[in-house]
């Protein structure tokens, strides 16, 4: 057996651990599959002999690549959206990429939790890659400090501060949320299931729903009036609109398989929602503070 060979095969017995950590950093396994290609071919262009750990360089190499790709996503004005529909009500979603079996991309979306998904979506990639690394993965910060370009001092303040994101998912809402949830999940049921009346017995005759720019951008109007009009907006739609706490308040998330692409932010008086916020700019995306709920709860 020649070099290469064992190389390969060597590189073989960590691919599944490479794409567990490439696919919390990435949230896709279209991408998390690049990303493991691309360290292969960097480790069959390096000098081996030095190495003395090679999962731990490999981890090292994956987490280069997976920031790199991060900040790359990051810097396209186009993220994300480009996944929406371009129709009113912008709830609709399309796959980025069929190369995946969807159930696979579903099974390990649950195996790694979509509330966790989501949160970590709303990381800047400097967080993402430190809490994924040293707090699912047990990487020590002496080793991800040059990935970042910090010092272990600062990334373990990074993985710190993405820390106490994560944690807010478990966070018990006050219980004078429970009939505005009531309220929410009734909404994205009738919804879902294109329910006319049952929407207009949900909205305040006055609603108003609000979309900011990046919705715009995705196809949603800038603002509709009326219990009727809204209710248009939304009939058939919410397939992928999930309950969440948002700010402290209930409203819904539209995050396909963890990826956070839009939120559904509702005011709601009297029983009836009185108004609709879709916010999908990614820097006000990352600065809410998210808990994904599960459904029918």
């Amino acid at each position: 057996m020649d070099a290469h060979t064992r190389l390969a095969e060597r590189f073989e017995a960590e691919r599944s651990q490479l794409r567990a950590v490439a696919y919390r950093m990435l949230g896709s396994l279209v991408e998390a599959d690049d990303a493991v290609q691309e360290t292969w071919l960097r480790l069959s262009r390096a000098d081996t002999s030095s190495i003395e750990n090679l999962g731990a360089w490999l981890t090292t190499v994956i987490g280069r690549v997976c920031l790199d790709m991060l900040r790359a996503r990051q810097s396209r004005r186009e993220e994300s959206l480009g996944e929406l529909e371009p129709e009113p009500g912008i709830i609709g979603i399309r796959r980025e990429d069929d190369a995946i079996d969807p159930e696979e991309e579903a099974l390990m979306a649950d195996s790694v939790g979509l509330a966790l998904l989501v949160v970590l979506d709303t990381l800047n990639p400097p967080e993402r890659l430190a809490f994924v690394l040293h707090d699912l993965f047990d990487a020590p910060f002496e080793e991800i400090a040059p990935i970042v370009g910090r010092s272990p001092t600062a990334a373990r303040q990074l993985a710190s501060r993405a820390r106490r994101r994560v944690r807010g998912v478990g966070a018990v809402p006050d219980a004078d949320l429970a009939p505005q949830r009531v309220v929410v999940e009734a909404f994205l049921a009738a919804s879902r299931a294109g329910n006319f009346d049952a929407l207009l017995t949900l909205l305040d005759p006055d609603v108003v729903l609000r979309a900011d720019a990046a919705a715009v951008a995705a196809g949603a109007h800038e603002e509709t009036c009326g219990a009727a009009s809204v209710a248009k907006q939304f009939m058939g739609r919410a397939q992928n609109a999930r309950p969440a706490f948002i700010n402290g308040a209930v409203g819904a998330v539209v995050a396909p398989l963890g990826r956070l692409l839009l939120t559904i932010q509702v005011t709601v008086k009297d029983g009836r929602i009185v108004e609709i916020n879709l916010v999908a700019d990614r820097e006000r995306l990352r600065q809410l503070n998210l808990a994904v709920l599960p459904n029918g709860e």
